[in-house]
């Protein structure tokens, strides 16, 4: 599904992403952990399209994507989710499901006036499909609230859910447990589950949350000083001393950050 080939990113003199290469199988959820500064988020800015890398290749189903745009990745199903979400906060959970589809023919003045009844057949069909997600989210009875008035762990099942509007085939998770009530975090984690078993997205998430990363991911990515240091199982990758020193002045390996 992805391959990462010498990616490289400097800001400066300062190198956030050195030389990091590993590939994603297709049907899999990969864990990316490591310490604070190791360079995860930018990882996932460039494979995102958000920054060109200094050198390095990125491929996406057999293709060199690493000069394409975000908007570009996206229409070929790379999407991503943020570590702080990126809601349209006036309005409802509801009409945020409704924007995602690319393409709609209302989003045309012409069309609303030569093409109106093909215009509403369409919205329905995008307000149907939006009820479907909530409903798999658990999420209706936030419905017409304002995406702005959700919680947190609301707010990040909406994310997820905006994903599902799409045809994703790949999707980056950006610290999806962060600011996450338990309660939530066990159903986003139900719902990511599904969503790879049933559905066949392929997952690849940033989490400090180890009993998420254990639960979910195999197999699991450490980063350090912006390179991969090991790549195993989560039980390999916990145990290895380099995993362990990388981790000291951080947290203690096995709790949450």
């Amino acid at each position: 599904m992805l391959q990462v080939e010498g990616l490289t990113m400097n800001f400066g003199g300062f190198t956030a992403v050195n030389k990091c290469a590993f590939s994603i199988g297709a049907g899999t959820i990969t864990g990316l952990v490591g310490p604070n500064g190791a360079g995860k988020t930018t990882l996932f800015n460039l494979i995102a399209g958000a920054f060109q890398p200094t050198s390095g290749k990125i491929r996406f189903q057999g293709k060199d994507v690493t000069k394409l745009s975000t908007d570009q990745l996206f229409h070929q199903g790379l999407v991503r989710t943020f570590q702080i979400p990126h809601e349209f906060h006036r309005l409802s959970a509801l009409e945020n499901l409704m924007m995602v589809p690319p393409a709609q023919k209302g989003e045309t003045l012409l069309s609303n006036w030569l093409q109106f009844g093909a215009v509403k057949a369409q919205e329905k069909e995008v307000r149907a499909r939006a009820w479907e997600t909530l409903e798999f989210l658990e999420l209706t009875q936030v419905a017409f609230e304002r995406a702005g008035n959700l919680s947190g762990g609301q707010k990040k099942l909406l994310e997820l859910g905006r994903t599902m509007m799409t045809d994703a085939k790949l999707v980056l998770l950006d610290e999806p447990a962060a600011g996450v009530n338990r309660t939530l975090l066990r159903k986003l984690e139900q719902k990511i589950e599904i969503l790879n078993k049933e559905r066949g997205f392929t997952f690849m998430l940033i989490e400090h949350d180890m009993e998420m990363i254990e639960k979910l991911c195999s197999p699991v990515i450490c980063m350090a000083e912006g390179s991969v240091l090991i790549e195993g199982d989560f039980q390999t990758v916990r145990s290895d001393p380099r995993v362990l020193e990388a981790y000291l002045g951080e947290v203690a390996y096995g709790e949450t950050a």
